[in-house]
């Protein structure tokens, strides 16, 4: 596993999503508290639109499909409505000095 530098936190600022490519993998990187930060991949498993771009609700740490409305759990990737039923990867990630850094497997890489 190694650790990648993705973004600092202001690149993302509190309350959104953003989408980034990292290794030729999109990603999206949601924060939600000032030191909080969640990293999904950025296609919805029902209709590959950017998760990135959906609403994101803070408070049920969950983020709205902008396509069909299907809400995705942060922490684990799983959806919670349909029509989406299977759950999208979710990343480990750390935050140092203000930048953020995001895990992946080897084999993650090398398949991108």
């Amino acid at each position: 596993m190694s650790l990648v530098e993705v973004c600092s936190l202001d690149d993302v600022p509190v309350g959104s999503g953003r989408a980034f490519t990292i290794h030729g993998h999109r990603i999206a990187v949601f924060r939600v508290a000032e030191r909080e930060v969640y990293v999904l991949d950025d296609l919805c498993s029902h209709d590959e639109a950017s998760l990135s771009e959906g609403e994101l609700d803070t408070t049920e740490l969950c983020v709205e499909c902008p396509m069909h409305g299907s809400l995705f759990e942060l922490r684990t990737g799983k959806p919670r409505t349909l029509p989406a039923f299977a759950p999208v990867a979710t990343y480990r990630c750390e935050i140092r000095d203000d930048r953020i850094f995001v895990e992946f497997l080897s084999k993650n890489l090398t398949n991108c």
